[in-house]
């Protein structure tokens, strides 16, 4: 039997998948890392981590880290048994801004080579860009090309796939509970 390693959630803004894989790691394992992608770039943008950290409860260890997630992935700073990684959006934006539209292919494969051998499972969320209106600027319909491209190869290389609307896990691809149960 293959031991399934990577779980895939997407959802809109506020959709709940956030909740969702805090609540799927708690349940399931003891010693937590989460990779935090946000920086704080504006008071609206700080209040929003000050939130997050403070919903980590007990067992969680937290890595702030915008762009070096694959790093963070091969080789964490700390035991753990479970990586919960969020957002890739707001990393795939950080790439964006701070090292241009050339680097986001090779950011991607470094970060899909690092899923592929983590040494524990790893719970990615994501936002799911391209069920909304089409930006009206050029860096906009490529940050929603981007998005997308890389959430169908993060799906592809998924065990399970959740899509999160309204608070609803609504499984794509997999087995949730085999997955935690194969894991544990």
């Amino acid at each position: 039997m293959t031991v399934q390693r990577i779980v895939l959630i997407l959802g809109g803004a506020r959709s709940g998948k956030s909740r969702y894989a805090l609540r799927l790691a708690e349940d399931r394992f003891s010693r937590r890392l989460f990779i935090a992608t946000a920086e704080p770039i504006d008071d609206e943008m700080r209040e929003r981590i000050i939130c997050h950290r403070r919903s980590g409860g007990r067992g969680w260890r937290c890595v702030e880290e915008p762009l070096d997630i694959a790093d963070v992935i091969h080789d964490p700073p700390v035991r753990c048994d479970v990586i919960l990684l969020d957002c890739v959006t707001v990393w795939l934006g950080n790439v964006l801004v701070k090292e241009g539209e050339n680097a986001v292919q090779k950011r991607c494969r470094e970060v899909l080579v690092a899923l592929k051998r983590a040494k524990c499972p790893v719970i990615i969320v994501s936002n799911e860009v391209g069920m909304g209106i089409v930006p009206d600027t050029k860096s906009g319909r490529m940050f929603r090309d981007f998005a997308g491209r890389f959430n169908a190869k993060l799906a592809e290389i998924a065990d399970v796939v959740v899509f999160v609307v309204a608070g609803l896990p609504i499984k794509l691809k997999g087995d949730i509970d085999g997955f935690f149960s194969e894991n544990r």
